[in-house]
């Protein structure tokens, strides 16, 4: 009765409950559902979990055998974040049991997940920045002199022996804060190896990683699988997914789709027909409309440091795509532009009429919308509704009489809600309950209901589904056909290619040009980008 209790609370009473459950971890400790196959190291039995109003799995039931490089993939709401946290003790399911190393649990607290050698390395990334690497690694298993005095030389010693096992030049005492996403992730999974993790899960790993960011940590989970280490990996990257699994699980809607699958049994399109149910006929969902009017055009604009002399025209009706590597200063670019970042000098026109950007604000009033590549921290207010992050920026066009007209905000809320086809139980639903591309929908839908002309996307679609990707693609289109201008900046080549109508390059801050659609080739897009230029030609010129 007790039980029944916390789980009907289980929103208001989360952390109390994992509380409660610590004292009764196991179901039992036999090892009968293991004898038919001593390989499984994990299993999920009918693992059911509910939120108010949403089931978030229906009676999964997966397994995972030892020392294998697992796969998870579905869209964004299929149920994969919720999983995982109630392996890593996150959350407690409401039904069902976990079958782990031969022991039977009803639920694990986070404590319990680590010491049973399970470890989770989230996309959001659990470190403290402003200790060492090696504080980081050795947090909550510090070496010790004597009691309560660190032995600080020792656990530097440990962390150099450890990266140099792992082929990664990084000085153990470097502030972990001073270094990038993708090292700082390498060193998350160094530190789940020294701590004898038998289970490592990776969420969506290499979101934010470079290309060759991605050929290191895929180095790094090949010497985990040699180490006999399993892992569950979870990405949006259908390509990563097939050359780095060993077997697949697909889930749709909270239920499982498909377990185990031998990855040399799939194809992209195979994992994309069982992640949607049906088949994706165009991965991108291009619409051609007519050229109209210059809506923003940039002057020479210069930033403090990341890009300097930048000038392109966008039109009505159109996508400007802005493609180059990590560095490039794309984003700082588009910052600039808004008003978040300073600059140093450029002018900014829109609709021909020159408009001086100092703010955000600014950059609202004069019609340019901005969605921003980090949608969690700068593109919504995780802890509010749906509908106060859909009316944040519009919420002058609700005033009545002084008063905010709540009615209309809600009315107005549940129209977006339908027409982009959000998944939400209602518009009071917080935002940061929401799966990754819903989440996406709602930053769109927040700028849709403001009197904005141009809509610059950075990174639309990162950390999102394919079957949320083409909804999102769909919503540009419906934006273009209205006869908006769009900027995309996006660090997918294909991306560009299969929805820009023009691409502009930036290397090193600088513009290296300008393509039409008919000329796009990955090779012209990548010998820009590298800073060559467009064409082989030009390349050995630069040789000579």
């Amino acid at each position: 009765m007790v039980f029944v209790c916390f789980v009907a609370l289980e929103q208001k009473m989360e952390t109390f409950a994992i509380v409660q459950f610590a004292s009764i971890p196991k179901v039992c400790t036999c090892k009968e559902a293991f004898v038919e196959n001593e390989n499984t190291l994990l299993e999920f039995k009918d693992i059911t979990k509910i939120y108010p109003g949403v089931v978030a799995l229906n009676k999964v039931n997966i397994k995972v055998k030892k020392g294998e490089i697992h796969g998870l993939i579905g869209e964004n709401g299929a149920g994969k974040s919720t999983l995982i946290k109630t392996l890593a003790g996150a959350h407690l399911p409401t039904s069902g049991e976990v079958l782990y190393e031969g022991n039977h649990y009803c639920g694990f607290t986070p404590e319990q997940a680590m010491k049973l050698g399970i470890a989770c390395i989230y996309q959001e990334l659990n470190q403290v920045p402003y200790m060492t690497v090696s504080e980081n690694i050795f947090l909550g298993r510090e070496i010790l002199k004597r009691r309560n005095v660190l032995d600080l030389k020792k656990q530097e010693q440990e962390t150099r022996k450890l990266l140099e096992e792992f082929d990664l030049d990084i000085d153990p005492n470097i502030e972990l804060g001073l270094l990038g996403v993708g090292t700082r992730q390498m060193i998350e999974i160094c530190k789940a190896a020294h701590a004898n993790a038998k289970l490592v899960i990776l969420d969506e790993p290499s979101a934010s990683l470079s290309e060759k960011e991605t050929k290191q940590l895929f180095k790094i989970m090949g010497k985990l699988k040699d180490r006999g280490v399993t892992q569950i990996y979870i990405s949006h990257r259908l390509e990563e997914v097939l050359a780095i699994c060993d077997s697949l699980t697909v889930l749709r809607d909270g239920e499982l789709v498909k377990d185990s699958i031998p990855i040399g049994e799939v194809t992209i399109d195979k994992m994309v027909s069982l992640m949607v149910g049906h088949d994706i006929k165009q991965k991108y969902p291009k619409k051609t409309f007519p050229r109209g009017k210059v809506m923003l055009e940039v002057r020479n604009l210069t930033g403090e440091r990341a890009y300097k002399d930048v000038s392109f025209k966008a039109y009505a009706g159109e996508i400007l795509g802005i493609s180059g590597l990590v560095g490039a200063g794309r984003t700082e670019m588009a910052r600039g532009i808004t008003g978040a970042d300073r600059t140093v000098s450029g002018e900014v026109f829109v609709k021909g009429k020159k408009v001086n950007i100092k703010c955000p604000s600014d950059s609202i009033n004069a019609g340019i919308a901005f969605l921003t590549e980090d949608r969690k921290s700068q593109g919504l207010v995780l802890l509010q509704s749906v509908e106060f992050n859909s009316t944040l920026v519009a919420l002058g066009k609700f005033r009545k009489h002084g008063f905010l007209d709540l009615a209309g905000l809600r009315k107005a809320t549940e129209v977006a809600v339908n027409n982009m086809r959000i998944k939400v139980p209602c518009v009071y639903t917080l935002a940061g309950s929401l799966s990754g591309g819903n989440q996406q929908k709602v930053v769109v839908a927040k700028w849709i209901m403001t009197n904005c002309d141009i809509f610059i996307f950075d990174e639309p679609t990162r950390g999102i589904d394919v079957g949320a990707k083409v909804e999102v693609y769909n919503l540009v289109n419906d934006l273009l056909a209205a006869g908006k201008a769009v900027i995309m900046i996006s660090s997918e080549m294909d991306e560009c290619m299969g929805m820009a109508d023009r691409i502009m390059v930036m290397h090193e801050g600088n513009v290296m040009g300008t393509l039409e659609r008919k000329d796009f080739t990955q090779e012209k897009l990548m010998y820009a980008a590298s800073g060559i230029g467009f064409d082989k030609q030009q390349q050995e010129v630069l040789k000579r």
